[in-house]
């Protein structure tokens, strides 16, 4: 995403060090309902991933590189919604949250580098399902050593993803105004108010952007052109649909993830209004991590059959299953 870069003139001007991010200040009377809205959804976001991390870590049928990935997904989309949600509801409660540049810039860098890691664990996760396709080589291109490796590089890459922009941004001059109509720090409106040449900056970042995008997302694709290929030589109906509910719940996840972040960073955004941009990013900063573990768990009966088993085990509770309902005795 470019912003033409300006000729500055050489003239008498402060260093702005803090900035206030202006949030919903359109939607005033509205502040309490939506931070009852917003609080709502953090603590659904943190208790769905919970359960999963709890569920998989302590049932050992679930033991499968599939939710050891799945497991770390939602420990992560509770780091990344933490990293954003806390900072909205304070600035709900303040009407204008001022902000330092270096809490700015420390939001900003946790906010990529979750990001880019959620990219790469995604298509992690796209080549194990196509791992699945081959069940009779499947120990071989998915043993626990491999799972571990490829969560380990998705950690790893989003660490270094977030590097050197981070480090360029920090280098920028800011001279004012200090306001930000956004209510998370983000990349585009920071850089729209710095006062020194943004083009080296914005080269670098585009190049990275593009690079890891393009990589997850061809990946993902290329995985997926295999994986229905496959569904497609299963002679038996019940067959493919089992295989495609398999893989379903991930692509679901990837098409809201790539879908948002498409229509947040690679688009022309002159044409649409801040508040536009802003509905966006709350559908895929704080929905997108609500909606992931409840396609996850929906779909795939032997998590919900974990889920029963494990409460089962934790709260002294024996069921008797009466046409599908667990009833306490």
């Amino acid at each position: 995403m470019f912003f033409p870069p300006q000729a500055m003139e050489p003239q008498n001007v402060s260093t702005v060090t803090e900035f206030q991010l202006l949030g919903f200040q359109n939607l005033l009377e509205w502040q309490m309902l939506l931070f009852a809205i917003f609080l709502i959804i953090y603590f659904l976001t943190i208790m769905e991933n919970v359960i999963i991390i709890t569920v998989v870590s302590q049932d050992q049928q679930l033991c499968l590189p599939m939710y050891t990935f799945l497991k770390h997904l939602s420990f992560l989309e509770i780091c990344y919604i933490s990293t954003i949600v806390p900072l909205l509801l304070a600035n709900l409660l303040s009407w204008g949250q001022v902000i330092s540049f270096s809490a700015y810039m420390a939001q900003l860098y946790f906010f990529v580098f979750f990001e880019a890691t959620e990219c790469f664990l995604l298509a992690m996760m796209a080549y194990d399902h196509l791992a699945i396709c081959s069940p009779l080589h499947y120990s071989f291109l998915m043993s626990p050593g491999i799972c571990a490796k490829l969560v380990a590089i998705s950690w790893l890459t989003g660490v270094g993803t977030d590097f050197l922009p981070s480090l360029m941004i920090s280098k920028l001059e800011f001279c004012g105004p200090n306001q930000i109509n956004h209510f998370f720090c983000d990349l585009p409106p920071l850089m729209q108010l710095s006062c020194s040449s943004i083009y080296t900056t914005e080269l670098v970042i585009f190049i990275l952007s593009i690079a890891v995008l393009c990589i997850c997302f061809l990946l993902t694709l290329v995985s997926y052109v295999f994986i229905v290929s496959f569904i497609l030589r299963i002679p038996s109906a019940s067959g493919r649909m089992k295989t495609f509910s398999t893989c379903g719940s991930h692509l679901a996840v990837v098409t809201i993830y790539y879908g948002t972040m498409i229509s947040m960073y690679v688009r022309p955004n002159a044409h649409l209004s801040l508040e536009i941009n802003k509905i966006i990013s709350v559908f895929h900063t704080i929905v997108t991590p609500l909606l992931n573990p409840v396609i996850y768990s929906l779909r795939n009966k032997d998590f919900k059959e974990a889920v029963k088993k494990v409460m089962r085990k934790k709260c002294g509770i024996y069921g008797v299953r009466v046409k599908g309902i667990i009833f306490i005795r």
